[in-house]
């Protein structure tokens, strides 16, 4: 098997992605606990459930993709796809939200 150098740069670009997005989303959740960002009530339970949700997704990806025989990049990047779909998602409608108007 021949070495891909532009993995291991594929799988930093996602990582920090996903960093990136996961602190965005902390930072609106966190702006909603004090009232300065749109967040409805049912946030903070939702922040929790998804984690453990996210986790599990994560693990069946990978565990899914090491049955297969695929080599270990791929079975990280499967289980790093299925938590960035998280991230995303919240990202994005979280952002919607926007800041409280006073």
């Amino acid at each position: 098997m021949l070495f891909d150098p532009v993995t291991p740069i594929s799988i930093a670009l996602q990582a920090a992605r996903i960093g990136f997005e996961a602190q965005t989303v902390i930072a609106m959740r966190m702006a909603g606990m004090v009232g300065l960002w749109e967040t409805p009530s049912s946030e903070m339970t939702r922040m929790v459930v998804e984690k453990a949700e996210a986790a599990v997704e994560a693990m069946e990806a990978s565990a899914w993709a090491m049955m297969a025989g695929k080599t270990p990049d791929k079975v990280l990047k499967a289980g790093m796809t299925e938590i960035g779909r998280y991230t995303s998602r919240n990202m994005t409608r979280l952002s919607r939200m926007g800041p409280v108007r006073w």
